[in-house]
């Protein structure tokens, strides 16, 4: 089967709406407002909606795996964002690296569990 695919957009909660769409740009990405309660966010040709929603269960078992060139590099990157200091439960865990390659974490201010990486 040949799926052509031009892209995968997970969709996303939020405990706080409005403190997710501010930590979400000052992250990088481009955000698109397509009505009151949901956003797309874009970096490149990679994005994922934003919802004003929350269901405890869905936020707490939420992880995203981004890909990047040097996890080394975007994990400085994401310290001199100071994200932590700017947002509740916001907590950046430094880069850690194993067999399969090297990868650092972020909890955005929902809870949702980023994994940044790199592959060898």
């Amino acid at each position: 089967m040949n799926h052509n695919i031009k892209s995968i957009r997970p969709f996303i909660g939020s405990k706080d709406f409005e403190t997710s769409r501010l930590f979400y740009r000052d992250l990088g990405f481009e955000e698109t407002i397509l009505d009151s309660k949901l956003s797309v966010f874009e970096s490149d040709k990679t994005a994922f909606y934003l919802q004003d929603a929350y269901v405890k269960d869905w936020i707490d078992n939420t992880m995203i795996f981004l890909e990047v060139d040097d996890v080394d590099r975007y994990y400085n990157e994401l310290l001199a964002l100071n994200l932590a200091e700017k947002y509740p439960n916001v907590k950046l865990v430094p880069t850690r690296h194993l067999e399969w390659g090297s990868e650092c974490f972020l909890y955005d201010p929902s809870g949702i569990l980023w994994h940044f990486g790199e592959f060898k």
